[in-house]
């Protein structure tokens, strides 16, 4: 059998194997598929009696490599017929039997089809090339997807590589031993005190991984999602690991709309265990625990506060560290709520530019309004909600009976057309 000779390939399947971290029967995969593209080229090249070749019409080539002798041939399985149409197809059964005697009509042979050494030319040569290069990042890209499309909503330890506009390309890994890979952070899921220098090592939360061909990272990851935040805690507080204390519900602001009020983050902590308190679990002895959070997120502040089944109760324990006086549940079915404070308390529950209470209305579902108790007029309150009530109700009951008529009318329609199409028959 004819052999067209690649010097160097075991080298080669060695050297791209360990560069791109791929296994060995990929590499030797994507070099098959591309020298079957060069075969293509060649036989385009080639093609004096001007056939047309569909995509399909080289199906039934392959390449079959030779490692140690450092080569390839291209084979062709053909079907035995009694009389031949296509030659790269098909093979006369006279032919065959000259061989093999036993063989019949239907039978498939494989035979060898490979070109001469000078035969397989330069353009042949470049989309080999080119093939190779683009099946080596498909399987690089196949690879990351499977590898770390489980660990989506996880967190990884990751390491600065470089910048690019506004991103900062990371280096991350998906456990011990493992090579590491590229990672996106965009600029919306970067923190305001992160300082991303060269070689800096952090924690990122792993936001998504990309399945198409697109340039650049596969893996997007973020610092601002909620997510990293919830992992921190799982990871320093046992009680959160052994299920014991439960995060019901997390509201952050990680880029706050004004660069005067800092990141800022709320979360809801319960537990069955009368004996266990979850805000002292999460705190810990003397902030030891909500600290090492604190430090890993560059100084966040972090209100945990103790979720509680009652709306007035989670509400007035969302506002913390502001004393609540009363907690008014104007309109249950639109989650609207009054809270009312002391005059010295307003500016606490409100926050800086609104973000407590931003935060607040965030954490429990709820539109939170802070009232002054000393000028909150109930009467008044509760007749304007009323009223509010009443409209929103009426508007309702209208929109209703108009989706009602509506249906009559098409129910009348689909009537009509029964009846005339009786008449018809």
């Amino acid at each position: 059998m004819s052999m067209v000779t690649l010097s160097g390939l075991k080298e080669l399947i060695e050297s791209i194997s360990q560069e791109r971290n791929l296994p060995r029967l990929a590499v030797q995969a994507a070099i098959r598929e591309a020298l079957i593209k060069g075969y293509e080229r060649y036989r385009r090249a080639q093609n004096l009696e001007r056939r047309q070749f569909d995509e399909e019409y080289f199906d039934n080539f392959e390449v079959e490599l030779d490692i140690e002798g450092e080569g390839f041939r291209v084979l062709s399985t053909k079907t035995i017929v009694e009389a031949v149409n296509n030659t790269d197809h098909q093979i006369s059964l006279d032919e065959v039997q000259q061989v093999a005697p036993e063989a019949q009509l239907g039978d498939s042979v494989v035979l060898d089809v490979t070109p001469d050494q000078g035969e397989f030319g330069r353009m042949a040569a470049m989309q080999t090339k080119q093939v190779l290069a683009q099946k080596l990042r498909d399987q690089q890209r196949q690879m990351v997807q499977e590898e770390f499309q489980d660990l989506e909503g996880t967190v990884l330890q990751a390491r600065v590589l470089r910048f690019e506009r506004q991103s900062v390309v990371l280096a991350v890994s998906s456990g011990f031993g493992q090579s590491e890979v590229e990672a996106e952070l965009p600029k919306r899921e970067q923190l305001p005190n992160d300082n991303y220098r060269a070689n800096a090592t952090f924690k990122v939360y792993l936001k998504k991984v990309s399945q198409g061909q697109q340039r650049g990272p596969q893996l997007m990851v973020s610092r601002a999602d909620a997510g990293l935040v919830v992992y921190l805690f799982a990871n320093e507080v046992p009680e959160i690991e052994d299920e014991v204390v439960r995060i019901v519900a997390v509201a952050r602001e990680a880029n706050p709309p004004s660069r005067y009020v800092g990141p800022r983050t709320k979360i809801a902590v319960d537990t069955l265990d009368r004996d266990v308190d979850p805000v002292g679990a999460c705190i810990g002895a003397r902030g030891s625990r909500i600290q090492v959070v604190v430090n890993e997120l560059r100084g966040e502040k972090i209100d945990v506060i103790r979720w509680s089944p009652d709306p007035a109760t989670y509400i007035a324990n969302a506002l913390s560290p502001a004393r609540v006086d009363e907690v008014r549940l104007m309109d249950p079915e639109s989650r609207q709520t009054h809270v009312l404070v002391a005059e010295d308390q307003l500016s606490l529950a409100i926050g800086k530019e609104g973000q407590n209470v931003r935060l607040a209305a965030r954490l429990t579902g709820w539109k939170i309004d802070i009232k002054d108790q000393a000028k909150y007029d109930e009467a008044a309150e509760n007749t304007k909600f009323a009223a509010v009530r009443a409209q929103y109700q009426s508007q309702n009951h209208e929109d209703d009976m108009n989706e009602r008529e509506d249906e009559i009318q098409e129910e009348l329609e689909l009537d009509e057309d029964r009846f005339d199409n009786r008449e018809e028959d």
